[in-house]
């Protein structure tokens, strides 16, 4: 549907700590799912819709990862599809660049919040600095996102016909996740050329979605049926 030529190269318990914006012995990726849910539903500035976006992104990753490790068969083998799954899984669905991305919004708000702190002290220079890094880390979840949606799209009919769902479920989850991260990207005011840039990825993605779901499918059935 489209290809990759399109991107430029994301009720405190006292007894449960979470991740504050001040917490840096502690990452994202290294806490349990549980606690990680416990923080981001804490009334605290960090990790917030950013680093949850990103963390959407890995499980989607992870979830169309698991499709392709199951396309392993004798027949997957002697068709290439185990080719294919093979390279879904060693190259294409950065699950661990995504993690690292939850981190990086953290530690990016937390440099925001200093910036306003101390910004009749703080440095032109530095200020702009920590707003292009707050700027730049959504942004690259929305196009990694994109990315990851075009190699799961290319592999799907490659996939174990067993499996499919799960992969399409990825998809989902990406999807959704580059939209979180688009709202992050607009908290940061980019520039006009880029919200269009970044708008029409996620709209590249939505047709995967509608295709998927079967939805371009039942709607041309529907109107088939109105004509008659």
């Amino acid at each position: 549907l489209f290809s990759t030529s399109t991107i430029t190269h994301n009720r405190y318990h006292p007894s449960t700590p979470t991740m504050t914006s001040s917490a840096t012995s502690n990452t994202l990726k290294s806490l349990p799912l549980e606690q990680i849910l416990t923080s981001l539903s804490a009334k605290q500035p960090t990790p917030g819709g950013g680093a949850s976006a990103a963390l959407t992104a890995a499980i989607g990753a992870a979830t169309a990862q698991m499709s392709a490790a199951y396309t392993s068969r004798k027949k997957d083998k002697e068709s290439g599809a185990h080719e294919k799954a093979q390279a879904l899984l060693s190259h294409s669905l950065p699950i661990h660049s995504f993690l690292r991305a939850a981190d990086e919004d953290v530690a990016a708000y937390s440099d925001l919040q200093r910036c306003w702190k101390e910004s009749d002290t703080m440095g032109e220079e530095e200020k702009r600095r920590i707003e292009e890094r707050a700027l730049r880390i959504p942004t690259e979840l929305v196009e990694e996102c994109h990315r990851s949606i075009v190699d799961i799209q290319e592999f799907l009919p490659h996939c174990n016909e067993n499996i499919t769902s799960d992969a399409k479920v990825g998809v989902h989850q990406l999807a959704g996740a580059a939209r979180a991260a688009f709202q992050t990207v607009l908290v940061n005011r980019p520039k006009r050329e880029e919200r269009v840039r970044l708008g029409k990825l996620l709209k590249e993605i939505g047709k995967v979605e509608e295709e998927i779901l079967g939805l371009e499918r039942d709607d041309g059935d529907e109107n088939a049926d109105s004509d008659k």
